[in-house]
């Protein structure tokens, strides 16, 4: 296993430039994109939405929320980047008096205002890209970013966006290899392909520190709950891997124990505990 903040091996040390590289190699090939009959990168909202229902007010749960209310004053401003439906910034509630959540989604952001309303909180919602649109996005006491770094190939220039918009303290949440490494094995199964290794939260960790920013981490298991019907789990597995419908029993049995349920009955595919670092740093 290698040591926190050391060197994949074969991979080279952590840098920008190595980070960039990495994600780029995520990219799936033209060919197998031109014959999938929906984009491989999107995302339903209703699994995002039943996560940040469940977190909400639920800080004590989450290393990450506990890291974000230690520098949050009392009724303080939270901004969620890449907020999904407000899983992030909603375990902060009450504690956290405004939340603004920024996101490309204006369906995730329905569900975030929804679910804002419900828990009483004030509240914003901002659509952008960020870090090209995150002047519209105000600062706040804490930056929460929570699952979004692995999209970030200029993981440098977009954690100093962060920076820029935080009064205290931001705090990212990262799963400690690509979200979706754990499907590798299927994509050699079902196309021949072999995908990459990295990046990792190891290299995220160096390369930020490498950049001036005073980081401190922390390694944790996330547990994971079931999201919807086993038709619906099956369904998103066969999404990201650009399969047709036809193939959904193979692709079941394919998926193996990466295919469960949680006590209420609810569906999920990958681990079922995801290892996951907390990166966090003082303005």
């Amino acid at each position: 296993m290698t040591a926190p903040g050391a060197a994949s091996p074969g991979r080279g040390a952590a840098s920008p430039q190595r980070w960039a590289s990495d994600l780029g190699a995520w990219a799936i090939p033209d060919e197998i994109l031109a014959r999938a009959p929906e984009s491989p990168w999107g995302f339903p909202v209703e699994p995002f939405r039943a996560r940040a229902e469940r977190s909400a007010g639920e800080a004590a749960a989450s290393l990450s929320a506990r890291r974000a209310l230690e520098a949050l004053p009392e009724r303080g401003s939270v901004l969620d980047v890449g907020s999904g439906a407000g899983a992030a910034s909603l375990a902060l509630v009450p504690w956290a008096g405004f939340v603004t959540a920024f996101d490309p989604s204006e369906r995730m952001l329905a569900a975030f205002e929804e679910l804002a309303s419900a828990a009483g909180v004030e509240r914003r919602a901002v659509r952008g890209s960020w870090p090209d649109d995150a002047a519209s996005a105000g600062e706040a006491d804490v930056v929460v970013c929570h699952h979004v770094v692995y999209n970030a190939p200029d993981l440098v220039g977009f954690a100093r966006a962060l920076d820029d918009h935080a009064g205290r303290r931001v705090v990212i949440e990262m799963t400690a290899r690509h979200p979706r490494a754990w499907m590798n094995e299927l994509w050699m199964r079902f196309h021949s392909l072999e995908r990459p290794d990295g990046p990792t939260s190891d290299d995220a960790f160096e390369v930020l520190r490498g950049a001036g920013f005073d980081v401190r981490r922390e390694d944790w298991l996330l547990p994971r709950n079931g999201v919807g019907p086993r038709e619906d789990a099956v369904a998103s597995a066969r999404r990201m891997l650009c399969l047709t419908a036809d193939r959904d029993a193979e692709l079941a049995d394919a998926l193996g124990d990466h295919l469960w349920s949680d006590d209420d009955g609810r569906w999920f595919i990958g681990n079922r505990e995801q290892p996951v670092t907390t990166l966090w740093w003082d303005r």
